[in-house]
């Protein structure tokens, strides 16, 4: 069958039949990843002095590059704002349930979060979920997609392997606000806790942990395939829960309130 008619019954048009994706070059991934590193030392820094910084070291780039970059990485300046982000439509966002809970043990809450991981050619994106007492992790995913099947793949297993949490919280993302998300979590009885978009505070211990994994071992490393990437994070997390020392240990975890204005005490994490 010529491949007009077949556009024609598919309701295609020809021109996205014959397009062959450009992969990305060399130089923009080495951009991307000096942007990560960047963010990490400056969470708070946005797209105009990330800029700043790119040019001071002699990279030449224009802020519009930068931000377009960053969406693609999913990495924003963090600051205390207006709730102003829309969830996609039909979407349900759920209030957060964390304020001044103190956390005593296991299987009491758990955190999920979704970070950008550089490689040598290419990039991936990495789902992690973390007992927020233990600091375990209970299970994660890599995708090369911000999708949501990765996301319920690993909510899955780790409900399956570790029992149920009494609350799950997430940031407002649309793969954590999705249905097929929701309604995994909903199934099995779990109190759902959301924090406003650019609140890490609320979500330390599974932002502290993607930061630990960058330093210490993709940072180290230059990747060549989702494999080789799949098989050292596995290294790694076997190194996180079982070899690597915690500085302290603390009985109970009490995580600050969103709205409260006065300065707060947290507890040691994983450096």
């Amino acid at each position: 069958m010529p491949i007009t008619k077949q556009c024609q019954l598919l309701g295609l048009s020809r021109s996205s039949v014959y397009y062959r994706p450009v992969p990305v070059s060399e130089e923009e991934l080495a951009l991307m990843r000096r942007l990560d590193e960047l963010h990490l030392g400056y969470p708070f820094f946005g797209a105009r002095k990330l800029t700043a910084m790119l040019n001071r070291e002699g990279i030449a780039v224009g802020r519009k590059r930068v931000r377009r970059l960053m969406q693609r990485m999913g990495i924003f300046a963090l600051y205390r704002r207006p709730r102003t982000t829309v969830p996609m439509a039909g979407h349900r966002v759920f209030p957060y349930l964390l304020s001044g809970v103190e956390i005593v043990r296991p299987n009491q809450v758990w955190e999920a979060d979704i970070t950008y991981l550089p490689m040598r050619r290419g990039f991936l994106y990495l789902m992690a979920i973390v007992d927020v007492f233990s600091r375990r992790v209970m299970a994660w995913r890599l995708s090369n997609t911000l999708t949501v099947d990765f996301c319920v793949a690993a909510l899955e297993e780790a409900l399956g392997r570790h029992g149920t949490p009494e609350i799950f919280n997430t940031d407002e993302a649309r793969q954590f606000t999705s249905h097929a998300f929701i309604e995994v979590l909903e199934q099995a009885k779990v109190r759902i806790s959301m924090d406003g978009r650019g609140r890490w505070v609320d979500n330390v211990f599974i932002e502290r942990l993607g930061r630990s994994v960058k330093y210490e071992e993709v940072y180290l490393h230059a990747w060549e395939t989702g494999a080789e990437a799949k098989a050292a994070l596995g290294r790694y997390f076997a190194f996180y829960k079982g070899t690597r020392p915690l500085c302290k240990r603390w009985p109970t975890v009490r995580l600050m309130s969103c709205t409260s204005a006065q300065p707060q005490r947290w507890p040691e994490v994983r450096p």
